[in-house]
């Protein structure tokens, strides 16, 4: 999905096994990992998604379609509006995590979930609207629109989708329906 990111398996052969997860430690190695891996993860979409926005508003301002500029027009004032909106709460809940991964580890595991989630639905968002409001030049190969909403969709996925995470901090909410 992205080529931008290098992905490899590795094959570990006559390596001792330990069991990780629900069956094995309680999941307490993958969250060691996992929430951290997360929180970082969270801090490059949040500044991804900022960039995808910076590059839309300028492009706004510079295209010209009947006479005056499309970021003139009230719907595309809008849009722009509601992905500065998804931004900013990514943002917020990135700073949210790694504040914790700081301060207060036991909040981590909690704040990991809240950013992972919010942060990957906002880069995706505001990657697809970056696509839609450069119209056909957004779908080319050659522009940076076509790569952001690979990398959108590909970090969505790693480490968890937003509704593996969003499961996850409602089991530790205890919101989980019986």
């Amino acid at each position: 999905m992205d080529g931008t990111r290098g992905q490899a398996r590795w094959v570990l052969e006559a390596a001792e096994k330990h069991l990780l997860g629900a069956d094995g430690d309680g999941g307490r190695s993958l969250g060691h990992v996992r929430d951290p891996a997360c929180t970082a993860l969270a801090a490059e979409q949040v500044g991804a998604a900022g960039r995808c926005l910076e590059l839309t508003v300028e492009y706004a301002l510079d295209r010209v379609q009947f006479g005056r500029s499309i970021g003139s027009f009230q719907a595309v004032k809008h849009r722009l509006a509601d992905a500065y909106v998804l931004v900013e709460s990514a943002r917020s809940a990135a700073l949210g995590a790694a504040f914790a991964a700081d301060l207060d580890p036991g909040a981590l595991p909690r704040a990991a979930a809240v950013a992972k989630s919010v942060c990957s639905e906002a880069f995706s968002a505001v990657a697809g609207e970056m696509i839609q409001l450069h119209g056909g030049i957004g779908i080319t190969w050659d522009h940076d629109a076509h790569h952001c909403f690979k990398r959108a969709h590909g970090a969505g996925e790693l480490f968890g989708p937003p509704a593996q995470h969003r499961k996850r901090l409602a089991a530790g909410l205890g919101l989980t329906a019986h």
